[in-house]
């Protein structure tokens, strides 16, 4: 697996259409920030130069001094210069941005259908074995995570909370299946969770794992490798959750009712693409420092 060379990743016709038009955007922005600048002292050096140095001070028309037309032609210029930053170009504002999204949302569940239905064909039986495709059972892929309500989960690869309830609800729904987690995620903890299969990304060629767990070196490869499980589950970190949010079919949070300090984040879920299905609120107790939800999440 890890001995071929990788290709070269390629970005689709949409992402860097949405990638060069943000890039056009900020060069907008800052140019329009310049003129203003410019415009500022222009403007003042034109006041100084008639006023104080006398310059042209006795060339008027129709009975004002001159730069003060200079300074209105100039702002002039200004405000069509902002004109075509934020109006002209509206079409590159936050709807132009939330449709470009969701056209990538779009595509990257498109692939993953592919991906699964690549992982049937795989498990596909022989045609003596009456048993038909739609009576195979679906690999399901779950995120679970306990996130705070700033969408904290971690500091310095650690845990921000201990919550006894959601570790024994971790435990039961992750056992008996595969559990899909970055590098940093692994070493986090002292041993391989028992009763579990570990699937571990990591980029490095010669990293080494115990016997048992699963190395691979991206989520496309680490889905395959689950695809005999019927839920396989997405434990972490930040950056292996945000790959994962677009292609995952359900979200099991637990949400923690404060706001932490934190070095690493789960992504905001868009209501758009998800439907909150369950809610069960758990308050503070002797054994639970702070107050908190179990919420599921199913994609619309």
């Amino acid at each position: 697996m890890f001995g071929k060379k990788k290709s070269a990743p390629q970005i689709d016709k949409d992402q860097l259409e949405l990638i060069e038009n943000a890039q056009k955007r900020i060069k907008q922005k800052k140019h329009l920030y310049i003129h203003f600048v410019i415009f500022l002292i222009g403007a003042v050096f034109l006041i100084i130069a008639n006023t104080i140095l006398g310059i042209g001070k006795e060339f008027t028309i129709f009975g004002k001094e001159w730069f003060l037309y200079a300074i209105l032609l100039w702002l002039f210029l200004f405000i069509y210069h902002l004109f075509n930053v934020f109006i002209t170009n509206k079409f590159l504002g936050k709807a132009w941005e939330k449709q470009q999204l969701e056209k990538l949302v779009a595509k990257q569940q498109e692939r993953i259908e592919k991906l699964k239905k690549n992982v049937v064909n795989d498990l596909a039986i022989p045609a003596s074995n009456k048993e038909t495709k739609n009576e195979q059972k679906k690999n399901e892929l779950i995120i679970i995570v306990a996130a705070a309500e700033n969408n904290a989960i971690g500091k310095g690869n650690k845990l921000i909370w201990h919550l006894s309830d959601d570790l024994k609800r971790f435990k039961a729904l992750t056992s008996g299946h595969h559990i899909i987690m970055g590098r940093k995620t692994f070493e986090s903890f002292p041993k391989p969770l028992p009763n579990r299969t570990h699937v571990v990304i990591s980029r490095q060629k010669d990293y080494q794992v115990p016997d048992g767990v699963i190395l691979v070196n991206s989520l496309e490869h680490a889905i395959l490798a689950s695809k005999n499980d019927t839920e396989t589950f997405i434990i972490g970190g930040g950056e292996i959750y945000k790959q994962a949010l677009s292609i995952a079919d359900k979200i099991e949070i637990t949400r923690v009712h404060e706001n932490f300090e934190a070095d690493t984040f789960f992504p905001n879920i868009d209501t758009n693409f998800w439907k909150e299905t369950a809610n069960y609120l758990h308050k503070k107790d002797k054994d639970h420092d702070y107050e908190f939800s179990f919420i599921t999440y199913k994609r619309k």
